[in-house]
């Protein structure tokens, strides 16, 4: 950590535009390694083997032996983890006023702005 500030030692954990994706990917039901590599932005291997095990490590991601491929895990959100879905809506809600033809359902915008605990629990309760 470069410093005691709080931006800072976010910006050390979440500096590379991987880690809050695959964030992003698990908020939106993606659980298995080939769910990741499969999103638009193609994220190599190497590096989304290191996210992970980072995520892991630092507890916003847990992950288990899927019961039916016991060759494969199964990737999920830890609370730690779910308490980053305020800042990826905040993100989302950002990125969509500032900067026009992004891919943003405008029900999910209508919701952010006018309940965002409503929105956030209903995220939550969906994950858990």
């Amino acid at each position: 950590m470069r410093s005691d500030c709080p931006v800072s030692y976010a910006l050390d954990f979440f500096g590379d535009k991987w880690t809050f994706l695959i964030v992003r990917d698990l908020v939106e039901g993606k659980k298995f390694y080939k769910d990741f590599l499969n999103s638009k932005e193609g994220i190599a291997t190497n590096i989304l083997s290191d996210r992970l095990k980072k995520l892991e490590r630092n507890g916003i991601v847990e992950s288990k032996v899927y019961e039916k491929l016991k060759t494969q895990k199964e990737y999920a959100l830890t609370e730690k983890g779910k308490d980053l879905i305020p800042l990826l809506i905040e993100m989302m809600v950002w990125s969509d006023k500032h900067h026009t033809g992004l891919a943003v359902n405008p029900d999910f915008i209508r919701r952010a702005n006018t309940s965002r605990e409503e929105l956030i629990s209903a995220i939550r309760l969906r994950l858990d």
